[in-house]
Order: structure tokens, then sequence, then C-alpha cells
């Protein structure tokens, strides 16, 4: 490949890494948050690389713009952040119970999957308390999760924190939703509910370790 090929393919990744983390949420549908600023730094370096070459003499062959094509597919058919079928097949793994036995305060409790799963294990702190917990849904033979995923860096390493929902018809799969209602004593984390609001997908769909 010439190097104005090359400083081509440069261009492209490094506006694309700028269209996903400067220029819209996106990026937060594979990497924490926290990552933001390294992904526009690269992203502005890459470009600022590639335009000197991309400027000069000489003529990419036509074949070299095909190594792009993958790179513009992320931007143009979104890879949407993990949902039910990751959530059926990953590992669950709820976090330790510790640190988790505070008392609530008053009126209902806006909780994490993370921290609900927490308290459900650490004891009776739940017990008679209201609360609301968003996340998506998953379907299971004979009932439903509202369920999120918990990341430590990225994507790859996500795992399962899942609620199982007593007292309400399941909405569509992978549908985010608020539920709220009390804890239900069982071998496994879960909710009775009386309130189910389908929801708009958060900016940020993953819990964070």
């Amino acid at each position: 490949m010439s190097g104005r090929s090359q400083a081509s393919v440069l261009l492209v990744l490094g506006a694309t890494l700028l269209a996903v983390s400067a220029f819209s949420s996106m990026y937060a549908n594979y990497v924490r948050p926290g990552y933001r600023p390294a992904l526009v730094v690269t992203g502005v370096a890459l470009v600022l690389l590639a335009i000197p070459a991309f400027l000069g003499r000489g003529r990419a062959p036509r074949v070299a713009w095909l190594l792009v094509v993958p790179v513009f597919a992320i931007v143009v058919v979104v890879p949407p952040p993990l949902g039910s079928y990751a959530a059926r097949n990953g590992v669950t793994a709820p976090p330790p119970a510790a640190g988790y036995t505070a008392a609530l305060g008053e009126g209902v409790a806006e909780l994490t999957l993370g921290e609900f799963t927490g308290r459900a294990m650490a004891g009776r702190s739940l017990a008679g308390r209201r609360v609301s917990l968003t996340g998506f849904v998953v379907h299971v033979p004979g009932g439903w999760y509202v369920a999120r995923m918990r990341m430590a860096c990225c994507a790859a390493d996500a795992f399962v924190l899942e609620v199982a929902v007593e007292g309400a018809a399941a909405p569509r799969e992978d549908q985010w939703v608020r539920v709220t209602g009390t804890w239900v004593p069982r071998d496994e984390p879960a909710i009775g509910v009386d309130e189910v609001v389908p929801v708009a997908a958060p900016e940020e769909p993953y819990e964070l370790m």
C-alpha cells in the first residue's frame, strides 16, 4: 500500500474515533465513560498524522479504500450495547455483599442493580422498602428479569446483573424499563413490582465496577 493509502486509512480511523467519542455518546456502547478523553485525543492524533501525507503527491489504488469499509460500518450500522442475548449467555456475578447494610432514606429508593443485588445478599436492609430499578428486559422460561451489564474496562469483560421480576407481565425483550416495588426474599435477587414503566435506553448503558 502506498503512503497516501496508509494516510487515507489513518484519516478515516481518526475521523471515526472522533465521530463516536467527541460528537456522540456511541463510544459508551463499548468502553467505560472515563476513556472518552483518550479516544478523542487518539482520534485527533490520527487525523493530524494523516493530513500531511494525504495532501502529498501520489495516488492511492482504489482497492485500498476497501480497508475502510469495516470502519464506516461501525458508524453506519451501529452495534448496540450488550443486551438480553449476552445476559442469558453471560456470567452472572453479583457484587460482594459487604458495604450494603446502611439504612436507605425515605421514599422510593432509586438503586442500581448492583446495589440491589448486593443488599439482597447482605441481609434485610431492603425489607419493607419500595425501590426503583432501571434495566433491560430478559425473557426466561416462566418469567422475566430486569438486567444490566456491569463492566470494568469494556464490553468484552462485562458480566450480568439481573433481578427476577414478580407480579407483572413481561414487556418486549430488550425494552428498557423502570420497575418499582419491594424486595422478595428468594434464593436469587427478586422484586415484586407494582409499576413497570418503559424508558429510553440511557446514554451510559453499563454499570461500572
